[in-house]
């Protein structure tokens, strides 16, 4: 694949150069390029130093944006492309590399005004749309000198009733100095039972706590504490004694670098009680060397209908290895066992200054090994979660592997120090190894997609016609269910266009799939939520009645693409 690159681009930039430099525009064929694939982070009031909005913006930067496309540093992707298919995938096809190049080799020109796309919109500077709920932080001040410093912060959410979400973006008030952070749900308080407290201590919880070093709100593992490297000895053989591997984690959102917002599968949301708490643990860097202030803050996307699935996520972590100094190449592993069918929906590799690379490997029942991901160069500036083109279904019995390896030598620039052995800590110059992995239950009897039963160019002639119909009275399909804050996400339309490429309706497809059961139409949420209640429709649907009986012939066209017919 590597070797076959630079020839793609040859004939590219080849089949571009023959082309008058004047019709390679940025109004016309460079601005849709960088509106597909950086201005989610290259726009006012964001992370990357820079808008590439307008002309005008891009302009000064075109010698950086063409080193930075044609060597692959931009935009960030670190995965091996042999493994995994990723709807996230940013980065640009070998035309769009050339078409960038022969703007700026001749002459950068700017074209009519009248080409430019429509630009795409931040509402407020929130990635997910506006949030139905804002909670924030009480506004913190970080001195300019010192070591790093991390922070853990109780915020009451004063729902009076149950949330699901279905959208949650961490916005750091003050980039400057919020390296990273996260917010977790904390449930309210439990019932005080009129029983007394047993006052015998756990063992296991009690020799997890030694094995801890606490100092203010950061903690890492004792240097004399035992050693296991090897996690996958046994199953979770690294965690925390007394450690509990759970698939409810109560993590909502995360800002790292790289990471885009978290916006859940369709059909799915994660559930916030009445009466919680959100739980923000920030880490503040002092890279500006003087007093700052900063009042990060969390939106939330709540869900317009009940969700027909939940979330679930699960922290595979090693916490109990040791890299030793100078080691360039150290591995530590983790494995865990599924007891369970389940449709993976996002893997993240997570390591601190010194992880070095990441393969993350399904063992499959039936003997079987498949690499789910690799990530070969791993970097701490560009933690990616890798979300699945399509959910991957790992069968109950399968065990994950986690895979890492290390750079704890002189020759890791990014290094703090490498004279002495590194353990298990909560700060970047102490180590993590964490694989996070988001998955769906499969329904019962899952054993393959129903994509698979259904037929792809029927729904894209036919069903997607549907969803673009305007219907009397009614607001087309696309027009609310393209908006984040639906468990039923179509793509949204690019700008401009009145219909999707192919490659979004291929995600459409998947997406619509997990709303069918094949063969049986009434058995179907795609029928049944838009169906007038009279007609047999469910009871519920926040976008009104599509159709007021049986016998519309959209919802019998949807219901023979269904049944096959």
């Amino acid at each position: 694949m590597k070797k076959l690159l630079p020839i793609a681009l040859s004939f590219a930039f080849s089949s571009i150069a023959q082309t008058p430099a004047a019709n390679v525009t940025f109004t016309r064929d460079v601005a849709r390029i960088l509106y597909q694939h950086c201005v989610a982070c290259h726009h006012p009031n964001d992370i990357a130093p820079m808008s590439l909005l307008t002309y005008k913006d891009a302009r000064p930067w075109a010698a950086a944006i063409q080193q930075a496309v044609v060597t692959g540093k931009m935009p960030p992707w670190k995965a091996d492309p042999h493994f995994g298919k990723w709807s996230n995938d940013p980065r640009l096809s070998p035309s769009e590399i050339a078409t960038i190049k022969t703007w700026i080799d001749n002459g950068k020109l700017e074209g009519d005004p009248k080409d430019m796309p429509p630009a795409p919109t931040f509402p407020d500077g929130w990635k997910i749309g506006k949030p139905d709920a804002i909670i924030a932080i009480p506004e913190q001040t970080i001195e300019g000198s010192g070591p790093d410093q991390y922070v853990y912060i109780n915020v009451p959410t004063n729902f009076t009733e149950d949330r699901w979400i279905v959208a949650a973006e961490l916005r750091p008030g003050n980039r400057r100095i919020v390296h990273h952070a996260h917010v977790f749900i904390v449930d309210p308080p439990a019932p005080a039972k009129a029983a007394a407290k047993s006052t015998e201590k756990d063992p296991q919880k009690e020799y997890a706590r030694w094995l801890k070093i606490k100092e203010g709100t950061i903690e890492w593992v004792r240097p004399e504490a035992p050693v296991i490297d090897n996690g996958c000895s046994v199953d979770d053989n690294g965690v925390f004694p007394g450690s509990h591997v759970s698939d409810l984690g109560s993590l909502i959102s995360s800002y790292l670098p790289g990471r885009e917002a978290d916006v859940y599968p369709a059909g799915t949301a994660r559930k916030i009680p009445a009466g919680a708490s959100v739980n923000f643990q920030i880490h503040y860097s002092r890279t500006t060397g003087k007093k700052e202030v900063d009042a990060t803050s969390v939106g939330l996307i709540f869900a317009k209908e009940p969700p027909r699935q939940i979330s679930r996520r699960i922290d595979l972590s090693n916490h109990l290895f040791m890299i030793p100094a100078g080691d360039s190449d150290h591995s530590v592993t983790e494995c865990h066992t599924f007891d369970k069918d389940i449709l993976v929906t996002s893997l993240t590799p997570h390591m601190h200054l010194r992880g070095k690379s990441m393969r993350i490997v399904a063992d499959l029942p039936s003997g079987e090994k498949k690499t789910l991901l690799y990530v070969p160069a791993y970097s701490f500036n560009w933690q990616i979660t890798y979300r699945a083109e399509e959910p991957i279904f790992l069968p109950k019995g399968t065990r994950v592997e986690i895979l890492a390896t290390f750079d704890n030598s002189p020759n890791n620039p990014m290094n703090p120090d490498a004279t002495k052995p590194v353990r298990w800590g909560s700060a970047s110059e102490t180590e993590m190894m964490d694989g996070w992995i988001e998955y769906l239950d499969a329904p019962p009897t899952t054993t393959t997609s129903a994509a698979q039963s259904l037929d792809y160019q029927t729904y894209k002639n036919t069903v997607e016609a549907i969803f673009l119909k305007k219907r009397p009275t009614h607001a087309r399909c696309v027009v609310c269910h393209a908006a984040a804050n639906h468990a039923f996400r179509l793509e949204p339309l690019n700008p401009g266009a009145t219909a999707w490429t192919d490659e979004q309706s291929r995600r459409n497809f998947l997406t619509v799939s997990h709303l069918v059961k094949p063969g049986d139409p009434l058995s179907s949420l795609l029928l049944m939520q838009p169906l007038a209640h009279s007609a047999g429709g469910a009871e519920f649907h926040s976008g009104g009645r599509q159709f007021a009986s049986q016998t519309d012939p959209d919802w019998q066209a949807i219901a023979a693409w269904v049944t096959g017919r």
